[in-house]
């Protein structure tokens, strides 16, 4: 392999003469060699964007030379298309502020310009990648940006789709079962009946909660911190230099955002995104109990529940011939646990915040941007393959219902409380139905029974 030597403040290394990272980058490579997870590109892509804000902004201002900034835009556009995917070889676990990271983006965009310009790799001439890539900025402003950025475009673009896709084949679901009365179940027991159709409204409200959250926590992730530099006083920025960049931004991603009300606080924690993540906790804790409902409610097809038909989507053993699994519920499952650890992560990361900086950045990225990408493909996956080919079992529903002992609940108001429980002790033990234990009563007969015990005007209040 062919090398080039770079140099940054500490001497020279030698970097492969095919990449466009620098020595910062590694040096990096070398140090924090941990694990197997990289940055996620979408957070590359963030990064990218402020740099080309920023220079568009430095060129306006004529801070940098117009060739210069001309190149540095158009590196980073190709940093925003993905097209330099494979300079970026970082690991998530560095440098708590993400330094290297920003570096790593810093030199990739240095070197592209160089190139573009003519210009030889490596030599910092005559783009530099912290005297013209990183000016006005410290990975300090620039990566908490990123992460707000990422998080905002992750969100819209993938997330509230997914999720909006899901509540719809749900609500398509309680139009479809709203005649199908069935047996409720509290506590794992039989209880009062309910529709399917009511059952899975449910399901949509919660959802539909969920969705109204996480727009309202999308409200404080438009907050940027870019402008702060290093500590929060925004060091070696020209003044307004905070609105004008995320005017930029602005303008690229299509989303509202906008400076932060204290730059401090933006850098030195991150309430904000500990906020968002705990709407997508909530939302997993909303998934799975969705996701189990219907697992359980479609287990069988013999042994089981049975109330509910799960699409066939693929053999469900390799030993059991025949077997159909419910594997998308298990599959959100196991995403709404992940979901929920991520959580936990981000908030003891968001409690580390130490003065003037939080330098815990990449695992809260990490973290946050892992979750969102999971809930969007797994609800995707959820409404498609799943929710979208449901079906009622009518048969095996009014059989549960047409044997409930809980449908004594009716006569309670007419009877009360202890004949109704006695009626139905009554059933149970003598394996009989509760008509013929109701009208051995003698409590009520036969036009009494079948006008209170109506199963139909038991899903709504007298």
């Amino acid at each position: 392999m062919k090398k080039r030597k770079e140099f940054d403040s500490i001497g020279y290394i030698d970097v492969p003469s095919d990449k466009y990272w620098g020595a910062s980058t590694q040096r990096s490579k070398k140090y924090f060699d941990i694990g197997e997870i990289l940055v996620k590109p979408i957070l590359i892509q963030s990064i990218g964007i402020i740099k080309k804000s920023a220079a568009i902004v430095h060129r306006k201002d004529k801070q940098i030379p117009v060739k210069i900034a001309n190149a540095i835009i158009k590196a980073s556009n190709e940093v925003i298309n993905g097209k330099l995917i494979n300079h970026f070889p970082l690991k998530v676990w560095q440098t708590g502020s993400g330094t290297q990271t920003n570096m790593n983006v810093n030199e990739v965009i240095a070197n592209r310009a160089i190139e573009i310009l003519k210009g030889k790799k490596g030599s910092k001439k005559p783009v530099h990648p912290n005297d013209h890539v990183n000016k006005s900025q410290s990975t300090n402003d620039v990566f908490p940006t990123a992460m707000h950025i990422a998080i905002g475009i992750e969100t819209t673009k993938k997330l509230l789709p997914s999720l909006i896709l899901l509540n719809s084949e749900i609500k398509r679901k309680v139009k479809k079962f709203k005649n199908i009365i069935k047996v409720g179940r509290t506590h794992l027991q039989d209880a009062t009946p309910i529709s399917l159709g009511q059952e899975f409204s449910g399901y949509q409200s919660q959802l539909e909660d969920c969705i109204e959250r996480i727009k309202k926590g999308l409200n404080e992730i438009y907050n940027l911190a870019q402008g702060g530099t290093a500590v929060g006083t925004g060091i070696n920025s020209k003044k307004n230099f905070d609105r004008k960049i995320i005017k930029e931004i602005k303008k690229i991603t299509k989303l509202p955002f906008k400076p932060t009300k204290n730059k401090f606080a933006a850098l030195a924690a991150h309430d904000e995104i500990v906020n968002f993540s705990g709407t997508l906790n909530t939302l997993a804790v909303c998934l799975m109990k969705i996701a189990n409902d219907i697992r359980f409610l479609g287990s069988g097809p013999r042994a089981g529940y049975g109330e509910l038909i799960l699409p066939s989507n693929e053999p469900g053993s390799s030993i059991m011939p025949g077997k159909v699994n419910p594997t998308q519920s298990e599959a959100v499952t196991m995403v709404c646990v992940k979901v929920i650890g991520n959580h936990n992560g981000i908030t003891m990361a968001g409690s580390h915040g130490h003065f003037e900086l939080n330098v815990f950045k990449p695992l809260i990225a990490h973290n946050i941007l892992q979750s969102i990408d999971l809930l969007s493909d797994s609800s995707k996956n959820f409404a498609l393959y799943c929710i979208k080919g449901l079906k009622a079992d009518k048969k095996k529903i009014k059989e549960y219902l047409d044997n409930s002992l809980m449908m004594v609940t009716a006569l309670a108001p007419h009877i009360g409380y202890d004949n109704a429980a006695k009626i139905a002790k009554e059933a149970l033990k003598n394996n009989s139905t509760l008509k013929k234990e109701a009208l051995n009563s003698g409590l009520v007969n036969e036009k009494m029974y079948d006008l209170i015990v109506d199963p139909k005007k038991m899903i709504i209040p007298s």
